[in-house]
């Protein structure tokens, strides 16, 4: 028995930053030297196991089983949720379907600001909810990238949008995640977090769009922005305390779209942003040396579709809503887990690291147990939407196959940075 030791050095101050070099070193590899993210996850593997070993005094053994435990959490359920979703983002992607779902989604506004709420906020908002964890920001970049965005101004805005969603990313993991940690109710956890969360969700598309296009550019659309940002704020109250962590962004992104498409209808701004600059004429977004998709161009690419194509295109993601909600349900989970799931403790880690007072009441041994719940864990849904759906796109099950090793092998450093991650997190 092992039990946790939270001030080696004997205060506080000193003992928080030796505990905070793994972040340092993470973060100072990417944003200081370059370095591949599976590089600097690797780095941040080493200092974490050199500081739980020498500055902590965690046994080696114990250190080395907990990397091997976060490692299994960080592939699955994270790892199994990003490969499926991506999996169904390249199908649609090699069929054109994305560029069709891309086109349909701008058609409902020409005005460039709107295009980036509906895409960013709303869209990124449904791709967080689902896989969360970069995903929302590498396909919603590429979708403005496509409708003339520069890629800079692309993954930048993409990151100020996913400000709201991010909390229930990838069907509630940070809170599922922060609830095992710290063994504090679920639901309680849920709850807080949809009660502060909501409020921010309703600055964020103004934020938005003022990164954009500056505060006259943002204020002459407020009504969108209000709009997209209530029908995002109140779901996510809404499903966070009644119903749990898990589809709180899926439902929320779903109507704050469904809800903007609707009132751009009737409502159309005096002024149309047709640039992608500050710069509200063609001729200065050229000056900028942005990328201009001239408005004749941008009417004959919204409107080569038939409404069959449009509908197509959207059957994926409709097809993945359902099956998420579906794998959402805690009814439909017990019963997955009680058709086959193993439960598995860590050799040399369960029951023998032990919580101690302050963090609790009095000493408490630390379960490590990891359940492997195939069928009942959340990237088996998406997988099972993505196979569907690649047979509603008409792929043929060896052509499946095959884009499935093409995912795999197109996102293995990524697995391989979250597996790392996790591993020095656990």
């Amino acid at each position: 028995m092992w039990p946790q030791i939270y001030n080696p050095f004997g205060s506080m101050v000193l003992s928080t930053l030796v505990a905070a070099i793994p972040i340092v070193v993470l973060l100072g590899a990417i944003g200081l030297f370059h370095m591949k993210a599976h590089y600097a996850a690797g780095l941040g593997l080493l200092a974490s196991l050199a500081v739980a070993i020498v500055g902590f005094g965690m046994p080696v053994g114990m250190a080395s089983m907990s990397a091997v435990y976060g490692a299994a959490y960080g592939m699955m359920p994270i790892g199994w949720i990003i490969l499926n979703v991506i999996f169904l983002y390249q199908l649609t992607s090699e069929k054109g379907e994305f560029t069709i779902l891309q086109d349909s989604i701008a058609s409902i506004t020409r005005d460039r600001r709107l295009q980036l709420l509906l895409i960013a906020f709303c869209f990124g908002a449904f791709f967080e909810g689902a896989a969360g964890f970069g995903t929302p920001v590498a396909v919603t970049g590429a979708m403005l990238i496509g409708l003339g965005f520069s890629p800079l101004a692309a993954s930048g805005l993409s990151l100020i949008a996913n400000t709201a969603p991010v909390a229930y990313g990838a069907l509630g993991t940070p809170i599922i995640a922060l609830s095992a940690v710290t063994g504090l109710d679920l639901m309680q956890l849920s709850g807080m977090i949809g009660r502060q969360l909501p409020f921010f969700s309703v600055i964020v598309p103004f934020w938005l769009i003022w990164a954009f296009v500056g505060f006259r550019g943002m204020i002459s659309i407020w009504p969108a922005l209000v709009v997209a940002g209530v029908a995002f704020a109140l779901p996510q109250y809404l499903v966070s305390n009644f119903h749990g962590p898990w589809l709180v962004d899926v439902v929320a992104a779903i109507v704050s779209m469904a809800a903007l498409a609707l009132f751009l209808r009737g409502w159309k701004p005096r002024e149309l942003w047709l640039s992608t600059t500050r710069d509200n004429s063609i001729a200065g977004a050229k000056a900028a040396g942005a990328q201009v998709v001239h408005d004749s161009e941008y009417e004959r690419r919204a409107s080569q579709y038939t409404r069959g194509q449009v509908i197509k295109a959207w059957v994926p993601w409709i097809i993945l809503s359902v099956f998420v909600f579906m794998w959402g349900v805690p009814q439909i989970k017990v019963f997955l887990d009680s058709i086959w799931i193993m439960k598995i403790p860590v050799e040399g880690l369960h029951n023998l690291v032990q919580k101690v007072p302050p963090v609790v009441a009095a000493p408490l041994a630390e379960p490590a147990i990891y359940s492997f719940n195939l069928m009942s864990v959340t990237g088996t849904g998406i997988f099972l939407a993505a196979v569907v759906s690649g047979f509603v796109l008409g792929y043929s099950p060896l052509g499946l196959i095959r884009m499935y090793f093409k995912t795999f092998y197109l996102i293995r450093f990524s697995l391989l940075t979250i597996a790392a991650c996790w591993r020095w997190a656990t």
